[in-house]
């Protein structure tokens, strides 16, 4: 990684044990005939076509296809920052049609993670007050032992201080990972986590959320172009035309290039 390449054995071990993982078979997050049409008359354009999928608990999947293929509308849409145009969107056991803005604001800030390719990080703000700034909205105290695991895993302790122009690329990516885990959110999205990033930074972002899910039984569902950065999920769901058209388990970036030649990526 740019300057952190020295922590990338330590961003693969967790500093703590989880208390419990969620059941693989459980459904962290569904769509539900989900459409999402943009526009109107001769500009309108359908980004979800009826699409029904689910990700399960404790697993990290990525979400490809080609562009205009719908992946980030269903991401924003998974995660309550847009609103579909029929259909369902389920986070757990709660349907999100059903909450006024004020459940969705709720929803957003403490069960749902976010970690953006822009990092989207308060330029006045340290790290340490970045990362816990989802907290202090909340008016709630950080849990000081996962936040210590948080902050260790990813290798950041000493550069808690310092504001985001003080940081790399590589080193302000972890600082948004560390705010999207710090409310132990039910769901972690990622929208091109690594876009922003170089091959050894990705590693090791990538790497950790890898080992966040595998080791603390985190959900992650991810959205990239890249077959290098979807050979790190589990799963990977490919989308055409606003559908879900195939899926890969155990994906390598050879088998996730070979896929998308054929989608026409």
């Amino acid at each position: 990684m740019d300057d952190a390449g020295a922590n990338s054995e330590q961003t693969g071990r967790m500093q703590t044990t989880p208390t419990s993982s969620p059941p693989r078979t459980a459904d962290a997050a569904q769509a539900i005939d989900a459409v999402k049409v943009y526009g109107r008359g001769d500009t309108t354009v359908r980004a979800l076509d009826g699409i029904t999928v689910s990700f399960a608990a404790g697993r990290f999947s990525a979400i490809m296809g080609p562009s205009g293929s719908g992946k980030s509308t269903l991401m924003h849409c998974l995660a309550g920052l847009d609103s579909l145009t029929s259909g369902r969107i389920v986070i757990g056991d709660t349907d999100l049609s059903r909450l006024d803005d004020r459940g969705l604001t709720v929803l957003r800030r403490d069960r749902v993670g976010f970690v953006f390719q822009s990092f989207n990080l308060v330029p006045t703000l340290t790290a340490l007050e970045n990362i816990t700034l989802p907290l202090s909205l909340a008016g709630r105290k950080p849990d000081g032992g996962w936040l210590d695991s948080v902050i260790d895993s990813l290798g950041i302790r000493d550069r808690l201080g310092h504001k985001p122009s003080e940081l790399s690329g590589g080193q302000q990516q972890r600082v948004a990972c560390a705010r999207a885990l710090v409310t132990r959110p039910d769901i972690v999205f990622a929208d091109e986590p690594t876009g922003n990033l170089d091959s050894h930074a990705g590693a090791e972002v990538l790497s950790f959320m890898r080992t966040s899910v595998r080791e603390l039984g985190q959900t992650v569902v991810m959205v990239t172009h890249d077959p290098t950065a979807a050979g790190y999920a589990d799963r990977i769901v490919f989308l055409s035309d606003g559908q879900a058209v195939d899926e890969m388990n155990d994906p390598t970036a050879q088998k996730v290039l070979d896929r998308m030649k054929g989608l026409g990526e």
